[in-house]
């Protein structure tokens, strides 16, 4: 009998994975006939790997542009930092007035909440794209448009950090005399500051990726140069650009997660 119902089991799993396997190759069918995807190409794509080792892998005549690689790419990083630590800041504000064990008022709470899921929806590039308009090409519309998205990812997951203290360990405080701010500082925050932390962290590695594309739009960084040296034809240079953005992240996760250990 048990092996007749584990026999059921295993062919219901398999039907639903057969299942799902056919619905995305529904899905790719049907996209690649409405927007005429060449599929064909999937049959050269060692064609397209030999031409990137051969043009993108950086030689001796990209070498000299590592100066201004180095800079922007030191640019970057600052525009990336900055914003992600402004942001945290504003973050921490929203998030303890609009977590539901520490918010003064429903209402604001979640008008908060509202608020920061409308800045994290929107993509940073559309950020960079609407910023435009009035701050032109310059760092500070790619300051503007990763501190909008950070402030809005930062505060939704500050909140829901606060919100796993428990309201019964705040009431516990309050019985004993303790006040608002008092219950927030001395109590609160110092029980959640290594997962702020751990957030903050995350969110300066990913503003550093965000950045680059952000670049692009805003004409400024390691993204710009990207770009002009793909234009101008110079793809030994731009695989350089790559090279270090690579190298960059790498570093900011290795230093990331040594911080993280440090202060757990």
């Amino acid at each position: 009998m048990e092996m007749k119902v584990s026999n059921k089991t295993f062919a219901a799993k398999r039907l639903k994975i057969t299942g799902i396997i056919v619905l995305l190759a529904l899905i790719y069918l049907v996209c690649s006939l409405i927007l005429n995807f060449q599929t064909s190409s999937f049959l050269s794509v060692q064609t397209g790997l030999i031409w990137l080792a051969k043009n993108f892998i950086p030689n001796s005549q990209s070498i000299q542009y590592w100066q201004d690689i180095a800079y922007q790419l030191f640019r970057t990083f600052l525009v990336a930092v900055s914003s992600t630590t402004v942001a945290a800041g504003g973050a921490l504000f929203l998030a303890i007035l609009g977590a539901k064990n520490t918010a003064l008022n429903r209402n604001a709470s979640w008008i908060i909440r509202g608020f920061a899921s409308l800045l994290r929806n929107i993509p940073c590039v559309g950020w960079a794209m609407i910023l435009l308009f009035s701050f032109k090409q310059n760092d500070f519309t790619g300051f503007l448009a990763l501190f909008f998205l950070s402030l809005g990812f930062l505060t939704r997951a500050f909140m829901e950090t606060i919100e796993d203290f428990g309201s019964e360990k705040i009431q516990a405080l309050q019985a004993t005399g303790a006040n608002y701010l008092q219950v927030v500082f001395q109590a609160v925050l110092p029980e959640v500051a290594t997962a702020l932390i751990s957030w903050i962290l995350y969110m300066i590695e990913n503003s550093i990726r965000d950045a680059t594309l952000v670049g692009l739009l805003t004409g400024t960084g390691i993204g710009f140069l990207f770009d002009l040296y793909f234009k101008s034809l110079r793809y030994g240079a731009a695989g350089l650009v790559v090279t270090a953005i690579i190298i960059l992240v790498v570093a900011i996760e290795l230093v990331s997660n040594y911080i993280e250990r440090c202060i757990q």
